[in-house]
């Protein structure tokens, strides 16, 4: 019988003929999910489905509401659905049938209960599937008489850190972490207390890829058992164990330790952009600070913030930590001072394979009232907004990275800005929720088309960063469309590399001139890009666009006068397209299917400007592999002779 590889490359058999391994991406094992509560009494339900698999493969769910103070309520498939443990008490397991009421093979669904469906309360969830090296969960009971038992478990690895809970009765919960160069007799913490590490853990025992022993972990601060009888549930979490990917050599997450220096800062280096950070003073007494991507883990902050040990509810906990592309930055916290923590991966890891995954256009009338804008298909990182019908009005640019509140204008050399009246309230799961009044976004009676951009490989990335030279990214491939501004610093343009332009590579998205050979960036590669913008106290964003097969194309053509078909690879023609001048002077004109790219008129817009939207010209047709574009002297997007970028995505 053949071998078949269980670790390294995602599909390779020792000699042939076994069955490939199937590649296995963060976004397929873990999820963050925010969503509003519709209980309070019975029969009030909700379904919450996350992607995740948990009826067949098991895990856990945490919930914990955000903005009324109830417990942090956790369920895992090991001890089934209604059975509650709280992370903030010591209390044993209780069943309450009006919590989560089952686990599903793409979520979990709840009931009325307010901890986790409280009326009209936002909710965050965060949901850990089983998987080797990642995450598992173990259930056992005591029958050791304090002498320490072997308890197994299947994380395929060395685990980074554990969390131990008795059901049957009331304790401490004991926490475990590896706590990278911190020492062994500090290592043991209670997730529900704000306590300094400094109790030694019993040396009694081992601890393995597949087996813990219970007398390793628990002394008598703990409750370490001393009778039989006592269950226990451990949730397991890897460290740095690769297995993911598609080369199966990837890490999603990370138990690790850091060191701040006097000032309470720290550069933490993962290798990867965390979209999920737990974080806790292990030398002394400290918050278990809960940090997730969708709440508002920005760059820089401040960010939003719930507790493990605590029922409060979220506060915005100031600039004390964001993510970079290849960890995070930590500051306020405490000066010379240890912490662990644990950080998960941002996904998606999969490269996309529709354009729908990751792009949606979306036209709607404002109201000035508060609103959620839903039906996008995906939790979105970036929305442009443009007025249709008004001219005057310049074009914001928001993204969740930076934070909803900080608005970017594409036609302007402004700063970016932070008043309410500028910004929007929240990226959501299937869209954006607009604050009332907001006039850039929602002004009553006024049509509006937002684009929603989605960050994936090899599709769409974004960088925040202040450094000049080396800028590391995530997009996976070498970038092909580079768009950067300068976030504090006016008057500013924008700056526009297009690698395949040559030497004459940079233009400005919020001017009409031509490509020019003072070019800032350089040398893009799978993970990093040069630059002489930033230093000097410079913040920068980065978003970067590349080809993605069936998905998206970045390239140029050559006028013809006519009219010509531009070929992109697509089999669905194309629902976004961006097109600029790059040999003279032109606009930067934008179309989508949502306001129609059809056989006759097209409607576009120009990003560089706050004009009204042109509607009567035959600019763009459709075409299946991509778009039709011809000369019309209005917009003049194939004028003969004249060189032409593109962004188009299908």
């Amino acid at each position: 019988m053949p071998l078949q590889a269980t670790s390294g490359a995602a599909s390779y058999d020792a000699f042939g003929g076994g069955v490939p391994v199937e590649p296995v991406y963060i976004e397929q094992i873990f999820s963050t999910y925010l969503y509003t509560g519709n209980g309070n009494t019975a029969p009030e339900t909700q379904t919450i489905n996350n992607g995740i698999d948990l009826s067949t493969k098991g895990g856990l769910v945490w919930i914990k509401n955000r903005t009324v103070a109830t417990n942090n309520v956790l369920f895992d498939t090991n001890r089934g659905a209604t059975k509650v443990l709280v992370s903030n008490a010591t209390s044993a397991e209780a069943t309450d049938a009006s919590t989560l009421t089952s686990f599903n093979n793409n979520g979990f669904s709840v009931y009325y209960g307010q901890g986790v469906n409280g009326q009209n309360n936002p909710i965050a969830s965060w949901t850990f599937r089983k998987q080797p090296k990642f995450f598992d969960v173990v259930t056992w009971t005591a029958d050791d008489s304090g002498t320490g038992q072997a308890v197994p478990h299947n994380l395929g690895s060395i685990p980074g850190c554990i969390i131990v809970k008795a059901t049957s009765a009331s304790s401490n919960w004991f926490t475990w972490h590896i706590a990278s160069g911190i020492t062994v007799a500090r290592s043991g913490f209670q997730l529900n207390s704000t306590a300094a590490s400094a109790l030694s853990v019993n040396s009694t025992g081992q601890m393995t890829s597949t087996e813990f022993f219970s007398g390793q972990l628990f002394d008598s601060s703990f409750g370490r058992p001393v009778t039989d009888g006592t269950t226990y549930v451990a949730y397991l979490f890897a460290h740095n164990a690769g297995g993911f990917g598609l080369t199966g050599t990837d890490n999603v997450i990370s138990c690790g330790s850091y060191t701040s220096d006097g000032s309470g800062n720290a550069t933490v280096t993962l290798g990867y952009e965390p979209q999920w950070v737990m974080i806790k003073k292990s030398s002394g007494v400290g918050t278990w600070y809960m940090f997730d991507t969708m709440r508002g883990y920005v760059n820089p902050g401040p960010s939003n913030q719930l507790a493990a040990n605590t029922s409060g509810a979220e506060v915005s906990a100031g600039n004390i930590g964001y993510p970079t592309a290849t960890g995070f930055q930590v500051s306020g916290l405490g000066s010379s001072a240890d912490f662990i923590y644990i950080a998960i991966r941002r996904g998606p890891m999969k490269v996309p394979t529709s354009g729908t995954s990751v792009f949606a256009p979306v036209i709607r009338t404002g109201t000035s009232t508060a609103v959620s804008v839903t039906g996008v298909g995906f939790p979105p990182d970036m929305m442009w907004s443009q007025y249709r019908d008004s001219a005057g009005n310049d074009n914001p640019l928001y993204d969740k990275l930076r934070g909803p509140t900080r608005t970017l204008f594409k036609n302007s050399t402004m700063a970016e800005q932070t008043p309410a009246s500028y910004g929007i309230n929240s990226f959501d799961q299937d869209g954006v929720s607009l604050a009332a009044n907001q006039g850039y976004t929602n002004n009553s009676g006024s049509l509006f088309i937002y684009d929603f951009f989605r960050r994936a490989p090899s599709f769409f990335d974004e960088v925040c960063d202040s450094l000049s030279g080396t800028v590391n990214h995530n997009l996976g491939v070498a970038p092909e469309l580079i768009i950067a501004k300068v976030r504090n610093y006016s008057p500013q343009d924008w700056f526009v590399d297009v690698p395949s332009l040559g030497a004459t590579r940079t233009l400005n998205l919020n001017l009409t001139g031509a490509a020019s050979s003072t070019n800032y960036i350089s040398s893009p590669t799978a993970t990093q890009f040069t630059t002489t913008l930033g230093g000097g106290g410079y913040n920068y964003v980065y978003y970067l666009f590349a080809s993605c097969a069936g998905v998206s194309k970045v390239g140029s053509y050559t006028g013809n006068g006519s009219s010509q078909t531009i070929n992109c690879g697509f089999t669905g023609g194309a629902r976004f397209v961006l097109i600029k001048k790059s040999s003279g002077t032109g606009d930067w004109m934008v179309s989508d299917s949502a306001r129609g790219i059809v056989s006759g008129n097209d409607p576009y817009l120009e990003l560089n400007n706050t004009n009204a939207e042109v509607t009567g010209e035959d600019w763009l047709d459709t075409d299946s592999t991509g778009f039709v574009v011809n000369e019309v002297s209005g917009s003049n997007a194939n004028t003969n002779g004249a060189t032409y970028i593109f962004l188009a995505i299908a």
